[in-house]
């Protein structure tokens, strides 16, 4: 599915990515998702999109988001939103979605293929729009956890889909609870 000369732009919904990938019981390795991509194809951009806690002296987030920067991912950040829901209940809301469609789609006449790290269904629209250009667009995510974090109508928009557990030898780590357990 990915060919040599395809000039290729990888779109991380962080949030999403993060989860599937905690859910299957791995980390990933950033340096090594972005020598995998630059392998398979002409990678033009890898983007990263993540909300972060305004206000708090520290966020578990931060070294990461510091650290893609400075690797050659484009961040793209927001502050997230706390509220109270109608229960009462303190929450976060952090929705990255606009501005991911927004890159997507303004990158898209320069791409062959897009690479999508996300299951979230509410991208489907996103597919079809970058089809009807000429764009491949491949989705990774998983249905191997329980339940699936991947949307079946995304799964099955996408040209195609890429397990991320199929990915883990490739571009994951045992998360850091289990390598301190290890090493000690």
């Amino acid at each position: 599915m990915f060919y040599k000369d395809d000039r290729l732009a990888i779109f991380i919904d962080g949030a999403n990515l993060y989860a599937s990938a905690k859910a299957l019981g791995f980390d990933i390795d950033y340096k090594l998702l972005r020598q995998e991509f630059d392998r398979r194809g002409k990678l033009m951009r890898a983007y990263y999109y993540t909300a972060l806690m305004e206000g708090e002296d520290y966020s578990p987030i931060r070294p990461l988001v510091d650290w893609l920067h400075y690797n050659g991912y484009c961040v793209v950040t927001k502050p997230a939103k706390e509220y109270t829901d109608t229960l009462g209940r303190r929450k976060v809301k952090g929705n990255m979605d606009i501005e991911l469609t927004i890159d997507a789609m303004q990158l898209a006449p320069r791409l062959d293929h897009a690479v999508l790290f996300s299951g979230d269904g509410d991208f489907k629209p996103l597919i079809e729009a970058l089809q009807r250009q000429g764009v491949r667009v491949s989705v990774v995510s998983t249905i191997r956890s329980q339940p699936p974090m991947i949307a079946d109508d995304l799964r099955r928009q996408a040209d195609n889909f890429i397990e991320l557990d199929a990915l883990r030898d490739i571009v994951g780590r045992p998360p850091r609870d289990q390598q301190a357990s290890s090493e000690g």
